[in-house]
């Protein structure tokens, strides 16, 4: 009887109470800002100098941005990507991913969030410039 009630609360907590969080009340999906009409971005370049920007964030500090990103490898041989998420050229917001040859659609970022105008910013090894393209999109959240 006690878990039938734990259960029946649980979910009247669930459906009834508001969100504990302010930000996500209204969510809006939308292409990466440094696509052209939601194709696919071609990494060109191969240092942190000739990054390509994927993305930039929403301005201010009230809105976020939650990114998904996923790569596409067109190359001989697996290749390493470098995202310098939220800050240009700063070796504690780099993540290194290694994309696998022969995997389709690899995802590289599942859904962190970025604002206040910080960007994403993608390069690779130079034997895969030109062979690595980033696919996404954004949930832009919102207070409502």
């Amino acid at each position: 009887m006690k878990k039938k009630l734990l259960i029946a609360l649980l979910i009247f907590l669930f459906v009834w109470t508001p969100a504990l969080a302010g930000v996500g009340d209204i969510i809006s999906k939308g292409k990466l800002s440094g696509s052209t009409d939601g194709k696919a971005i071609k990494i060109t370049g191969s240092d942190t100098a000739g990054a390509v920007v994927v993305h930039t964030a929403v301005a201010g500090t009230t809105n976020f941005d939650e990114i998904w990103l996923w790569a596409y490898l067109a190359a001989t041989s697996a290749a390493a990507v470098y995202i310098e998420w939220g800050t240009h050229a700063d070796a504690d917001d780099l993540i290194t991913k290694t994309i696998p040859l022969d995997d389709g659609l690899y995802l590289l970022i599942p859904g962190l969030v970025l604002q206040n105008g910080m960007t994403v910013e993608i390069f690779t090894g130079a034997s895969a410039v030109d062979k690595v393209f980033i696919f996404g999109y954004v949930h832009h959240l919102t207070g409502g």
